[in-house]
C-alpha cells in the first residue's frame, strides 16, 4: 500500500530569501547552459558534455566578477540544474544528436 502525505512549509523571511537566492541562481546556471548548448550547436560542435559544462558555468563562472555571487550557495542545486538540462535535452533531442 502506498501513501501519500501533503506537506505545507511556512518559511521564516531569511528562508524565503536563502530559497529565492538558491532559485535564481540555479536559473541563470541552467540558462547559461542551455546558452552553451545552442552556441555549439550552431557552430556545428556537439553538445558539450555535463561534466564540461559544469567546469564552464558552475566552477569558472564562480571566479568572475560578475558571477561571483554563484559561491554564495551551495553547489548540489547548480549540479542540479545542469541535470534538468540533460533530461530536458533528451526528450526534445534524438540520442544520435548528442554524439
Amino acid at each position: 500500500m502506498h501513501l501519500r502525505y501533503s506537506y505545507r512549509i511556512y518559511p521564516t523571511v531569511g528562508q524565503r530569501e536563502a530559497l529565492a537566492r538558491t532559485f535564481g541562481c540555479a536559473r541563470v546556471v541552467y540558462n547559461d547552459a542551455l546558452a552553451a548548448r545552442k552556441d555549439a550547436r550552431k557552430s556545428g560542435f556537439p553538445y558539450p558534455r555535463s561534466s564540461d559544462l559544469q567546469k564552464q558555468v558552475i566552477t569558472a563562472a564562480k571566479g568572475t566578477p560578475e558571477r561571483a555571487w554563484l559561491a554564495s550557495v551551495g553547489v548540489d542545486p547548480l549540479i542540479q540544474s545542469l541535470r534538468d538540462l540533460d533530461a530536458a535535452v533528451a526528450v526534445r533531442t534524438p540520442r544520435a544528436a548528442w554524439s
